[in-house]
C-alpha cells in the first residue's frame, strides 16, 4: 500500500487543469489522480494528451464534489493511507503534500487535515474556503480564521500555527483513507457544499480530531465550478446544513437550533425580497421546503468509535451571526 495520493475532481474543468496542473505536477511527490465528473469539454483528451502520467477515472455522469468523490476513490480504495482531496482551482507551493502527510503521520488520532488556504487571485488575504482554520458556532454555521461570514482578513503571519479545528476545508484536505471509507464518505444527497463540513462533524464524533497545519501555505481561486454569491449555492448551503445539523446533533438541542435558524433565514428571505433580489429568496424558501421533505429519509448518525471519545467543537460557544451581523465584529480575533 502506498502512502498517498492527490486526487482532483474535475468538471468541464479543461482551463483550470490548464491553469493549475503545472504546479501540482512541479511541487508534488505523490501519485496525481483525476476523476472525471463526465465532462462534456476537452479535459479528458487534454489530460491524455500533455499528462498522461496522471493517473484518470472517467464516471458516468456528474454526481457532484461528494458523489464525484465517493465513487471516484472506491477505484482506489485499499492502495492508499491517505487522500489529499484538492480542488482543480488551487496552486501548491514546494512541499506542500510531504508536509501534509508526514505530520498526518506522526499524528495517528486524527482523521483530516488542512493547510492555510489563501486567494489566488489576491495573494495577501485569505481564501472565503477554509483560510486559516474551520469552526462550526453554536448553531452550526461555519466560520474560519481569517474569513467571518463575507469579511477576509489579510494574511499577517498570525495563523502559521498548528491547530485543533472543527472541519477542514474541500478546497484542500487530507484525509485517512481507512476513516474516510469506514465512514462511507461524504453524504452524497448533498451534491455538493457543506459536504465536507459533515464528514468532519461523523469524524469528530467518532473520535477522531481534525487538524490545520499553517506552515503549509496554497492559493485557492475559489468559486470556479459555482458562484459563491449565487441562489443555487445559498439554497444547497441552507439545505445541506439542515440537513447535517439534524443528523449529527441530538434531538434535543436539534430541536432549539432548528427555530432559531429558521427565523433567521426567513428574515433573511424577506430582505432579500426587499432588496429586489427574489431569486435569493426563493432560495431559501426551496431549502427549507426540500428539506422537510426529505427529512424523514435522513438518518441520525451514531458513531462506531471504538473506545475512542467523541471529540468535542472547538467553536460552540460562538453565536457567528450575532457577532458579525449584530455587533459588527469582522476578524476572529474581535470574537
Amino acid at each position: 500500500m502506498k502512502s498517498c495520493a492527490i486526487v482532483i475532481l474535475n468538471y468541464n474543468g479543461e482551463e483550470m487543469l490548464k491553469t493549475f496542473l503545472p504546479s501540482v505536477c512541479t511541487h508534488s511527490s505523490y501519485d496525481v489522480w483525476v476523476i472525471d465528473n463526465a465532462s462534456t469539454d476537452g479535459s479528458i483528451d487534454f489530460l491524455k494528451a500533455e499528462y498522461p502520467q496522471i493517473q484518470r477515472i472517467k464516471l458516468t455522469e456528474n454526481f457532484g464534489y461528494a458523489g464525484g468523490y465517493n465513487k471516484g476513490l472506491e477505484h482506489i480504495r485499499g492502495k492508499y493511507d491517505y487522500y489529499i482531496l484538492l480542488n482543480s482551482d488551487v496552486e501548491v507551493t514546494a512541499g506542500w503534500d510531504s508536509h501534509l502527510i508526514d505530520w498526518m503521520m506522526s499524528h495517528p488520532d486524527y482523521a483530516a487535515l488542512q493547510p492555510k488556504i489563501l486567494s489566488w487571485s489576491e495573494k495577501s488575504l485569505f481564501d472565503y474556503a477554509g483560510a486559516g482554520g474551520g469552526f462550526l458556532d453554536a448553531y452550526g454555521y461555519p466560520y474560519c480564521r481569517g474569513r467571518i461570514w463575507d469579511s477576509i482578513e489579510k494574511d499577517l503571519g498570525n495563523y502559521n500555527d498548528s491547530i485543533d479545528v472543527d472541519w477542514a476545508s474541500g478546497a484542500c484536505m487530507v484525509v485517512n483513507a481507512t476513516v474516510f471509507h469506514e465512514l462511507t464518505g461524504f453524504d452524497s444527497d448533498f451534491f455538493a457544499h457543506m459536504e465536507e463540513i459533515d464528514l468532519c462533524w461523523r469524524m469528530r464524533k467518532s473520535g477522531w480530531k481534525i487538524g490545520y497545519k499553517g506552515s503549509v501555505e496554497i492559493y485557492h481561486l475559489g468559486g470556479a465550478t459555482l458562484d459563491r454569491a449565487s441562489p443555487k449555492k445559498m439554497y444547497l448551503n441552507i439545505r445541506n446544513s439542515l440537513s447535517m445539523i439534524y443528523k449529527n446533533e441530538n434531538s434535543s438541542r436539534y430541536a432549539r437550533i432548528f427555530p432559531v435558524k429558521s427565523l433567521l433565514e426567513h428574515l433573511a428571505a424577506v430582505s432579500f425580497m426587499i432588496q429586489g433580489k427574489k431569486e435569493f429568496s426563493k432560495a431559501v424558501l426551496d431549502a427549507y421546503r426540500d428539506f422537510k421533505l426529505r427529512k424523514s429519509s435522513i438518518e441520525k448518525f451514531h458513531p462506531e468509535t471504538d473506545g475512542r471519545v467523541e471529540v468535542k467543537r472547538q467553536g460552540d460557544v460562538t453565536l457567528i451571526f450575532w457577532n458579525r451581523k449584530v455587533l459588527g465584529r469582522k476578524s476572529y480575533g474581535q470574537l
